[in-house]
């Protein structure tokens, strides 16, 4: 049985459509549909029902679907799995962190926890750092989440703690009179966005919490990042509004650099949150997952 025979069969369970399957799969239909009764011979009973248009699956289809996913699933993870056999004596912790919390919270954090155990930190984008530790790259992610979200890790076979809180903060560049330059509310001009990408996190939450309540206020997104850093730097050019986190900006504001441009209601609250996998981890991991646990 060919790991090919799943995800052409996953891609024709999708939408019944051989051309479209094959098309989505990059191959030819006579090339695609080979597979498919290749893997039916294997089976040894039909998969699909091709007396109608689109081809609906048998009662063994059905079942099959499942097997199909867990397996490829389960294939995915192998080479992370023989990463973290191979890593069980390593004292190493392997650590990914979005860039927001890779310069704020993380350092003081964790020169409380793992003070003197060496580190590998991978900071990037939460889709990236999800990437990382789905495929079993690193043993620990931290993240902004919010508790009204579910995401990608919030399967059965990872554990997360709250380690920490935070806070979205709508920001502006701050006037000669401390106020914000370009406030949410109150403008007699569409109000110049500042918005994350589609990868980010914290654009993620905002999208969720705050989309409705932002339709009702005239506004223009003119600059897009994944990163809130790069947001902050758009902020202090007084390019526009944008939400920040307060672990970020709390300097910035308390200097008079930027100002809030709402009120505390349109605060969002999130959680900074440790992600693991619910397989055992190296002795050092282990001990590191134990002391962020005890000061829950």
């Amino acid at each position: 049985m060919n790991l090919i025979w799943l995800e052409d069969f996953l891609s024709l369970a999708a939408s019944g459509n051989f051309s479209r399957a094959a098309q989505d799969r990059n191959s030819s239909q006579p090339a695609f549909s080979r597979r498919i009764r290749a893997l039916e011979e294997w089976l040894g009973e039909d998969l699909f029902d091709r007396s109608s248009q689109p081809a609906r699956l048998t009662p063994v289809g059905r079942w099959f679907i499942e097997i199909a996913r867990e397996t490829l699933e389960r294939v995915s993870r192998l080479p992370g799995d023989a990463r973290t056999v191979a890593q069980t004596r390593s004292d190493t912790l392997h650590i990914a962190a979005t860039h927001a919390l890779s310069f704020t919270f993380l350092p003081r954090w964790l020169h409380s926890r793992a003070a003197s155990t060496p580190v590998q930190l991978m900071s990037d984008s939460l889709a990236r750092c999800e990437a990382l530790m789905l495929q079993g790259n690193v043993q620990f992610l931290l993240c902004h989440a919010h508790p009204q979200m579910a995401d990608s890790l919030d399967q059965a076979h990872f554990d997360s703690i709250r380690v920490g809180r935070d806070v979205l903060v709508a920001t502006s560049q701050a006037d000669a009179h401390g106020q914000a330059r370009i406030p949410l509310l109150g403008n007699m001009e569409m109000v110049p966005m500042l918005d994350y990408a589609e990868e980010s996190g914290l654009g993620r939450i905002l999208h969720h919490v705050n989309s409705r309540r932002l339709a009702a206020v005239p506004r223009r997104v003119v600059f897009t990042a994944a990163l809130a850093s790069a947001l902050r730097s758009m902020v202090l050019e007084g390019r526009g509004v944008g939400w920040l986190p307060l672990s970020l900006v709390e300097e910035d504001l308390l200097l008079g650099r930027m100002a809030r441009a709402a009120d505390a209601s349109w605060d969002v609250t999130v959680d900074i949150r440790l992600y693991r996998d619910r397989q055992p981890l190296a002795v050092a991991a282990e001990v590191f997952w134990t002391l962020a646990t005890t000061d829950v």
